[in-house]
Protein backbone atom coordinates (compact mmCIF):
# COMPACT_ATOMS: atom_id res chain seq x y z
CA UNK A 1 0.00 0.00 0.00
CA UNK A 2 1.34 3.38 -0.96
CA UNK A 3 1.92 5.93 1.74
CA UNK A 4 0.64 9.50 1.36
CA UNK A 5 4.15 10.77 2.04
CA UNK A 6 6.50 10.65 -0.96
CA UNK A 7 9.49 8.45 -0.40
CA UNK A 8 13.08 9.34 -1.17
CA UNK A 9 12.89 7.09 -4.25
CA UNK A 10 9.98 9.17 -5.63
CA UNK A 11 11.92 12.43 -5.23
CA UNK A 12 13.46 13.95 -8.32
CA UNK A 13 16.94 15.39 -8.73
CA UNK A 14 16.01 18.52 -6.77
CA UNK A 15 14.72 16.56 -3.80
CA UNK A 16 11.07 17.44 -4.42
CA UNK A 17 8.41 15.14 -5.74
CA UNK A 18 6.16 16.05 -8.65
CA UNK A 19 3.11 16.19 -6.37
CA UNK A 20 4.74 18.72 -4.02
CA UNK A 21 5.83 20.99 -6.87
CA UNK A 22 2.32 21.19 -8.33
CA UNK A 23 0.59 22.31 -5.15
CA UNK A 24 -1.14 25.62 -5.76
CA UNK A 25 -2.11 27.88 -2.92
CA UNK A 26 -5.78 28.86 -2.97
CA UNK A 27 -6.64 32.49 -3.65
CA UNK A 28 -7.82 34.29 -0.56
CA UNK A 29 -10.83 36.51 -1.21
CA UNK A 30 -10.83 39.91 0.51
CA UNK A 31 -13.07 40.33 3.52
CA UNK A 32 -15.93 42.87 3.45
CA UNK A 33 -13.89 45.12 5.75
CA UNK A 34 -10.97 45.08 3.31
CA UNK A 35 -13.28 45.91 0.41
CA UNK A 36 -14.81 48.82 2.36
CA UNK A 37 -11.33 50.08 3.22
CA UNK A 38 -10.31 50.00 -0.44
CA UNK A 39 -13.50 51.81 -1.45
CA UNK A 40 -12.84 54.55 1.11
CA UNK A 41 -9.21 54.94 0.02
CA UNK A 42 -10.24 55.13 -3.66
CA UNK A 43 -12.26 58.27 -2.89
CA UNK A 44 -10.28 61.28 -4.19
CA UNK A 45 -11.43 63.56 -1.37
CA UNK A 46 -10.26 61.13 1.33
CA UNK A 47 -6.97 60.50 -0.43
CA UNK A 48 -6.34 64.23 -0.85
CA UNK A 49 -7.15 65.15 2.74
CA UNK A 50 -4.94 62.36 4.10
CA UNK A 51 -2.09 63.50 1.83
CA UNK A 52 -2.58 67.09 2.98
CA UNK A 53 -2.48 66.11 6.65
CA UNK A 54 0.61 63.97 6.14
CA UNK A 55 2.25 66.78 4.16
CA UNK A 56 1.50 69.15 7.02
CA UNK A 57 3.13 66.75 9.47
CA UNK A 58 6.21 66.52 7.27
CA UNK A 59 6.26 70.32 7.03
CA UNK A 60 6.21 70.65 10.82
CA UNK A 61 9.20 68.33 11.13
CA UNK A 62 11.09 70.12 8.35
CA UNK A 63 10.32 73.50 9.91
CA UNK A 64 11.55 72.38 13.32
CA UNK A 65 14.77 71.08 11.81
CA UNK A 66 15.55 74.07 9.59
CA UNK A 67 14.31 76.58 12.16
CA UNK A 68 16.84 75.22 14.63
CA UNK A 69 19.62 75.86 12.12
CA UNK A 70 18.87 79.59 11.81
CA UNK A 71 21.39 81.63 13.75
CA UNK A 72 20.52 85.11 14.97
CA UNK A 73 22.59 87.86 13.39
CA UNK A 74 23.49 89.34 16.77
CA UNK A 75 24.24 86.06 18.54
CA UNK A 76 27.27 87.56 20.31
CA UNK A 77 25.13 90.25 21.95
CA UNK A 78 22.38 87.88 23.09
CA UNK A 79 22.33 85.97 26.36
CA UNK A 80 21.79 82.21 26.33
CA UNK A 81 18.15 82.66 27.38
CA UNK A 82 17.54 85.18 24.57
CA UNK A 83 19.11 82.84 22.04
CA UNK A 84 16.91 79.93 23.19
CA UNK A 85 13.76 82.09 23.02
CA UNK A 86 14.75 83.43 19.58
CA UNK A 87 15.47 79.91 18.26
CA UNK A 88 12.18 78.54 19.66
CA UNK A 89 10.20 81.35 18.01
CA UNK A 90 12.05 80.87 14.73
CA UNK A 91 11.37 77.11 14.84
CA UNK A 92 7.67 77.80 15.43
CA UNK A 93 7.42 80.28 12.55
CA UNK A 94 9.28 77.94 10.20
CA UNK A 95 7.15 74.96 11.25
CA UNK A 96 3.88 76.76 10.57
CA UNK A 97 5.09 78.08 7.22
CA UNK A 98 6.48 74.71 6.08
CA UNK A 99 3.41 72.84 7.34
CA UNK A 100 1.08 75.04 5.29
CA UNK A 101 3.23 74.73 2.16
CA UNK A 102 3.64 70.94 2.38
CA UNK A 103 -0.04 70.43 3.26
CA UNK A 104 -1.19 72.43 0.22
CA UNK A 105 1.37 70.66 -1.96
CA UNK A 106 0.26 67.20 -0.83
CA UNK A 107 -3.42 68.04 -1.15
CA UNK A 108 -3.16 69.53 -4.66
CA UNK A 109 -0.85 66.81 -6.00
CA UNK A 110 -2.91 63.95 -4.62
CA UNK A 111 -6.21 65.46 -5.78
CA UNK A 112 -4.87 66.18 -9.27
CA UNK A 113 -3.34 62.73 -9.65
CA UNK A 114 -6.49 60.99 -8.42
CA UNK A 115 -8.83 63.00 -10.66
CA UNK A 116 -6.61 62.51 -13.73
CA UNK A 117 -6.25 58.80 -13.00
CA UNK A 118 -10.02 58.34 -12.71
CA UNK A 119 -10.68 60.42 -15.84
CA UNK A 120 -8.12 58.55 -17.94
CA UNK A 121 -8.86 55.14 -16.34
CA UNK A 122 -5.12 54.42 -16.38
CA UNK A 123 -2.42 54.26 -13.72
CA UNK A 124 0.75 55.44 -15.44
CA UNK A 125 3.47 58.09 -15.54
CA UNK A 126 1.33 60.59 -17.48
CA UNK A 127 -0.91 61.03 -14.44
CA UNK A 128 2.13 61.90 -12.35
CA UNK A 129 3.40 64.40 -14.92
CA UNK A 130 0.02 66.14 -15.18
CA UNK A 131 -0.44 66.24 -11.40
CA UNK A 132 3.09 67.64 -11.01
CA UNK A 133 2.35 70.34 -13.57
CA UNK A 134 -0.90 71.32 -11.83
CA UNK A 135 0.81 71.40 -8.42
CA UNK A 136 3.83 73.38 -9.57
CA UNK A 137 1.66 75.86 -11.41
CA UNK A 138 -0.71 76.28 -8.47
CA UNK A 139 2.14 76.84 -6.02
CA UNK A 140 3.75 79.39 -8.37
CA UNK A 141 0.48 81.34 -8.75
CA UNK A 142 0.84 82.42 -5.14
CA UNK A 143 3.95 84.40 -6.15
CA UNK A 144 2.22 86.51 -8.83
CA UNK A 145 2.40 89.60 -6.64
CA UNK A 146 6.20 89.54 -7.00
CA UNK A 147 7.24 91.70 -9.99
CA UNK A 148 9.23 88.86 -11.61
CA UNK A 149 6.33 86.39 -11.21
CA UNK A 150 3.36 85.99 -13.47
CA UNK A 151 2.60 83.44 -16.16
CA UNK A 152 6.28 82.77 -16.69
CA UNK A 153 6.77 81.65 -13.09
CA UNK A 154 3.65 79.49 -13.34
CA UNK A 155 5.03 77.76 -16.45
CA UNK A 156 8.42 77.26 -14.81
CA UNK A 157 6.71 75.85 -11.70
CA UNK A 158 4.61 73.54 -13.86
CA UNK A 159 7.58 72.17 -15.79
CA UNK A 160 9.87 71.97 -12.76
CA UNK A 161 7.47 70.19 -10.44
CA UNK A 162 6.34 67.88 -13.23
CA UNK A 163 9.94 66.89 -14.00
CA UNK A 164 10.63 66.38 -10.29
CA UNK A 165 7.49 64.21 -9.89
CA UNK A 166 8.39 62.05 -12.88
CA UNK A 167 11.98 61.66 -11.62
CA UNK A 168 10.72 60.51 -8.22
CA UNK A 169 8.32 58.05 -9.87
CA UNK A 170 11.12 56.69 -12.05
CA UNK A 171 13.34 56.34 -8.97
CA UNK A 172 10.70 54.36 -7.07
CA UNK A 173 9.64 52.57 -10.31
CA UNK A 174 6.02 52.39 -9.19
CA UNK A 175 4.35 51.97 -12.58
CA UNK A 176 6.19 48.98 -14.01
Amino acid sequence: MASPEPSAADAGAGGESASQASVVEPIRMPTPEEINGQDIWNNCAVRSVVSGVMGGGLGILMGLFFGALDNPITAEEMTARQQIVYTAKQMGRRSISSAKTFAVMGLIFSAAECVVEKARARHDMTNTAIAGCVTGGALAVRDWYIPVGGPKSTCVGCVGFSAFSVAIEKFFDRHS
